[in-house]
């Protein structure tokens, strides 16, 4: 074994550089998977640190007319009838999903410190549904009034090393009381780390209108689950319901259906309206996956490769050995353990190659904890791959390079035999097929992205600046005129809404029109709102100031709205009631994306108020510069003139394409990570095209030698082998474009807009990876033909 060993130490440093891009080759590889991994474990863990998760479950309902699909908002008191109509639900929980950041103070010896945090309103029973691990306090401190629970986190933030219980949250209407620290929940995770305040015992108790609460069950079994809408339909009194589920309703007359989604499926799940769980897409973790055993695989192919190219320069050794008594079993055993322990070696390597991309802003596309104490399933895991990988990477070779007779062995011509040319060709063609699958599905990533974020929105979000002025809405006006005060500012308006920053941060109202019951989301803005943001109307008119002074208010629905539900100019929404959202149609604009081009836009509408209103509150400024103005001049200003308002508050300022960058922030995660493991696998593929023309032109150099000898030329000499390699890069490009093809057309299914299947991409993967291969194949052969034939003739 030892001389085996001092064997592959004299072929190494006979081809240093091919081996060692062989080693980092493998090096990179077991750190991208173990990397990837560690992606797909935070996506498929999502919602499981929760005591029995499997039997946590969220409601979800869908009515006809009044939704599109399935929504994941209830009224109150249908989601409470809901959870008191079976003994199998041990608990529910509702949310209320409008809740957002607060601002509070802490005083601390008479010195105020302020902080704005998230907060959220849960019903006491929420933390018996989900698993609250408490550090201080007990788990049903909000059903005590005035009570908050806090995440632990937050409690060192506020009160350092001090006991958080009992201290003083100072809120704009009142004082609330920490009731309970829990530990911060992991971050793939429904749950925010935020402050939970109990929510108000009477509010919207009987209010059947008000559907603004997620709800969630626990049930003793998960296999009771099936069961309780059928059993809900039989237990729930009618009569006491709103209009649409009246003593004469029919449940399978109404279409009425209610869902219970496993909490571990939320995470996936996209068929729901006001959903705002963080989502993945299973199509893009199983890409994932499958470029981590793609990566995995093209690194045994190369070293493979590299073994069996080996095969010249250790066969004689190894036949000799084995005539001398050493049997081939034991010769065998020798060379599968060498693979291992290279590939071990190299496992190790790739260790600090994660620790070192971990230290680097790349970790910032992966949400999971890249440390080593966070995954020891997963490093470990990865140990055995490598030992796994080295056994098959190593079996063949072992068994190829010991196989032949001795009398074979002195000819010298087993790496140009037909059935090993034909295991290296074939185990080429695998890393050119995934090579081009790999560019081709990077690229179409890169476009969908460039597309969400570049096309029109139908809006001009140019020079445009947003901020949330919430805590100075009693002086807009003063602040509306001092803003524009500013010679860099052109104008501002303001709405209640952040247009296109979201799929499901908008209301959704359901209204009578001509008798027919409609759904659409509703924007409500300033009169000046489109003239500002640049939308055209169509037809009709747009918003006046006047139009803010009438009793009721107006609608300006957009093409979609119209075609779905007939709409007509200057007819009326409402069922001809005092309700002050009873308002005229006046004008149509085109489907601008309000949402993200992962929905088909939906019917909705821009609307302002009247003077009869439910008191709701434009709180988002949008901020016009002029063009040419002094941007960072501009910020300042307006950060200026806010502080005069409210020093103490931490106003954030946002330029409309930071708006749009965090709507599609998770796709260009993945969609750079998926780009970074491709160049990755692309790299190693090349490193084993690379080693296998460097050994394919060293075993041919007497071949080489003769055909100088005999006349060629040095560039017939490059020809004829870029010829071999390029017939099998065309076969290679023939089977993989329809297979990217593919799974490129499934990835862009999650968008209702995508970019064209352009034509030129697959044509450019073509020319990159035959570009690369020709020059590969070019410098290594230039370097053998340009030798003295005489001498590449003797050193066979």
């Amino acid at each position: 074994m030892l001389a085996i060993l001092k064997n592959l130490v004299s072929v190494a440093r006979r081809f240093q550089l091919a081996a060692a891009l062989n080693i980092l080759g493998l090096s990179v590889a077991f750190a991208a998977f173990m990397v990837i991994m560690i992606q797909l474990d935070y996506d498929y863990g999502f919602d499981k640190c929760h005591k029995d998760y499997d039997k946590i479950f969220r409601m979800e309902i869908d009515i006809p007319n009044f939704s599109n699909g399935y929504a994941g908002v209830f009224s109150r008191p249908l989601a409470e009838r809901f959870f008191e109509s079976s003994p199998h639900i041990v608990a529910g929980g509702i949310a209320n999903i409008w809740e957002g950041e607060i601002f509070f103070h802490v005083e601390n010896d008479g010195e105020r410190n302020f902080f704005k945090e998230s907060s959220i309103s849960v019903s006491p029973e929420f933390t018996e549904v989900f698993t609250f691990n408490l550090v201080e306090g007990a788990e049903d401190a909000l059903k005590t009034p005035n009570n908050v629970l806090i995440p632990q986190s937050l409690a060192r933030k506020l009160f350092g090393n001090e006991s958080a219980i009992g201290q003083q949250l100072v809120f704009n209407w009142g004082n609330q009381t920490v009731g309970a620290v829990y530990r911060d929940f992991p971050a793939n995770n429904i749950l925010n780390n935020c402050i939970y305040v109990a929510l108000r015992e009477n509010e919207n108790k009987n209010n059947w209108g008000d559907w603004s609460y997620t709800s969630f069950i626990r049930l003793n079994d998960a296999s009771n689950a099936p069961l309780l809408f059928e059993n809900f339909k039989r237990t729930l009194d009618v009569s006491q319901a709103p209009s649409y589920m009246a003593s004469s309703f029919d449940w399978e007359e109404s279409g009425i259906n209610i869902r219970l989604t496993p909490l571990p499926d939320i995470h996936f799940i996209t068929d729901v309206q006001y959903d705002y769980t963080p989502k993945a897409s299973r199509q893009t973790l199983m890409i994932l996956f499958a470029i981590a055993i793609v990566i995995i695989a093209i690194a045994c192919i190369n070293f493979t490769n590299f073994s069996t190219a080996l095969t010249p320069m250790r066969v004689k050794s190894l036949n000799t050995q084995h005539v001398l008594g050493l049997r081939r079993s034991k010769l065998r055993f020798a060379l599968v353990f060498e693979a291992i322990v290279v590939c071990f070696l190299s496992y190790l390597v790739a260790l600090l190659l994660v620790d070192l991309f971990k230290n680097t802003p790349l970790s910032q596309l992966i949400d999971g904890n890249l440390a080593y104490s966070a995954n020891p399933v997963i490093f470990a895991g990865t140990a055995f791959v490598a030992i796994l990988a080295g056994f098959i990477a190593g079996v063949y070779p072992a068994r190829y390079m010991t196989s032949f007779e001795p009398a074979f062995v002195l000819k010298g011509s087993f790496a140009l035999s037909p059935k090993g040319r034909k295991l290296r060709n074939t185990l080429i063609s695998i890393q050119y097929v995934a090579s081009f699958a790999l560019i081709i599905g990077a690229l179409f990533m890169f476009l969908q992205n460039r597309f969400m974020q570049n096309s029109h929105l139908g809006f001009d979000r140019d020079g445009i600046i947003t901020v949330d002025i919430s805590r100075i809405q009693g002086s807009r006006d003063a602040f509306t005129n001092q803003i524009k005060a500013y010679s860099g500012i052109d104008d501002v308006t303001y709405g209640q809404f952040l247009l296109s920053s979201s799929d499901e941060g908008y209301m959704g109202w359901g209204r009578k029109y001509r008798g027919n019951d409609i759904m659409f989301t509703v924007l409500p803005v300033h009169y000046d709102f489109l003239k500002l943001m640049g939308i055209e109307v169509t037809e009709g008119r747009s918003f006046r100031q006047e139009d803010a002074n009438r009793q009721i208010g107006v609608y300006v629905f957009n093409d979609a709205a119209r075609k779905q539900f007939g709409l007509e100019l200057n007819s009326s929404i409402g069922d001809g009631t005092e309700d002050p959202t009873n308002g005229e149609i006046i004008g149509f604009v085109p489907d601008i994306k309000f949402a993200s081009f992962r929905k088909t836009v939906e019917p909705m509408a821009f609307y302002v108020w009247g003077t009869q209103n439910w008191g709701a509150r434009q709180n988002i400024a949008y901020i016009k510069l002029n063009a040419g103005a002094n941007t960072r001049a501009a910020i300042s200003n307006i950060q200026a003139t806010l502080s005069e308002f409210d020093a103490n508050f931490p106003f954030d300022l946002r330029f409309y394409d930071e708006v749009i960058q965090r709507l599609y922030e998770k796709e260009r995660a993945l969609s750079s990570l998926i780009s970074l493991f491709s160049i990755l696998a692309i790299f190693i593929s090349i490193v084993g095209v690379f080693g296998l023309v460097v050994f394919d032109s060293e075993c041919r150099r007497k071949e080489i030698g003769i055909r100088k000898v005999l006349g060629a030329s040095t560039m017939g000499i490059i020809i004829m082998f870029n010829k071999a390699y390029f017939k099998i890069l065309l076969i290679c490009f023939i089977v993989a474009a329809p297979l990217a093809w593919y799974a490129v057309t499934r990835w862009l299914e999650n968008f209702a807009y995508k970019t064209p299947m352009y034509w030129w991409v697959y044509l450019l993967a073509l020319v990159a990876v035959g570009a690369i291969t020709v020059s590969t194949v070019t410098f290594q052969n230039w370097r053998v033909a340009n030798e003295d034939p005489v001498k590449s003739i003797k050193s066979e």
